[in-house]
């Protein structure tokens, strides 16, 4: 048996707006994930190395930045 409030209350229909966004949101999701999965361009003259901001910080030469 389910004790919990939620298991009393009748799912309620969303209105038309809300569920064009969660539509919406569904896509955005889907195209986020495949373009995840695409192998990303390697970076022409870029730093050697670890990215420099993988902290946060700017880093060049072990002397770090903030912005």
């Amino acid at each position: 048996m389910n004790d919990s409030p939620e298991a009393d209350v009748a799912p309620r229909e969303l209105p038309p707006a809300a569920q064009r966004a969660l539509a919406e949101a569904a896509e955005r999701r889907a195209a986020a994930e495949a373009a995840a999965k695409q192998p990303r361009p390697r970076e022409i003259n870029g730093p050697k190395g670890p990215e420099p901001t993988r902290y946060g910080d700017w880093e060049f030469k072990g002397i770090a930045s903030d912005f």
